[in-house]
């Protein structure tokens, strides 16, 4: 792999937010904040990722994320890039309402494993609205970070279509595993021919 355009991409997912703590359904709902736990954990990042020499921060724009990145920006002197792309996935109806309520009719996942991609809860998205969006924008950031480490923080359910999108899996190829809050994931990538990022754009009716 040639050292000088591979991307290094470490992936986080924020810290324990109040609604993570209540057992509470988030998605695009933007009140839940950082629990104590949770600042404990983004404080943690930045011993993992203060020598690592990082090049750029983004972050999902909701408070959950936002707080767990500026903690990291404070310490990496960097400024948080904010995009809409990072958000969890969307569950319209169900936000704000107990996890229990989300049962896998509405969710697409069933004993940890992908079962339907495209079913999507009422006002919410499907998990292919999710690898879709996801994957644009790795697809412009390999396009606009050629050869650096960029920090990227947002949710578990983001993670985890990031990591598949990234591996080249299909997201109905994907196990639902624990993606716990706070923790780190390594992905180091090649940018893709010009060529191939256009038509990949094309295909999802869109660019960045």
């Amino acid at each position: 792999m040639d050292q000088q355009t591979e991307t290094t991409l470490w992936l986080v997912r924020h810290g324990e937010s109040t609604a993570n703590a209540r057992g509470i359904v988030q998605g695009h709902d933007d009140p839940p904040d950082l629990t104590l736990r949770g600042r404990l954990q983004a404080q943690r990042l930045v011993g993992i990722l203060r020598h690592r020499s990082v090049d750029a921060l983004y972050s999902s724009d909701l408070r959950r994320a936002l707080r767990t990145a500026n903690v990291l920006s404070n310490v990496l002197g960097l400024p948080v890039q904010t995009d809409r792309a990072l958000r969890e996935r969307g569950f319209g109806v169900f936000e704000g309402a107990p996890l229990s309520a989300l049962r896998p009719e509405f969710t697409g996942i069933r004993h940890g494993r992908v079962e339907d991609v495209h079913v999507r809860p009422l006002g919410g998205e499907s998990l292919d609205d999710v690898y879709r969006r996801a994957g644009e924008f790795v697809g412009w950031l390999l396009l606009h970070e050629v050869g650096r480490n960029v920090v990227v923080v947002t949710h578990g359910g983001t993670v985890r279509a990031i990591r598949a999108y990234c591996a080249g899996r299909k997201v109905d190829e994907l196990a639902w595993d624990h993606v716990p809050n706070g923790s780190v994931w390594r992905i180091r990538m090649q940018p893709p021919r010009t060529d191939e990022f256009q038509k990949s754009q094309l295909q999802s009716g869109g660019s960045r």
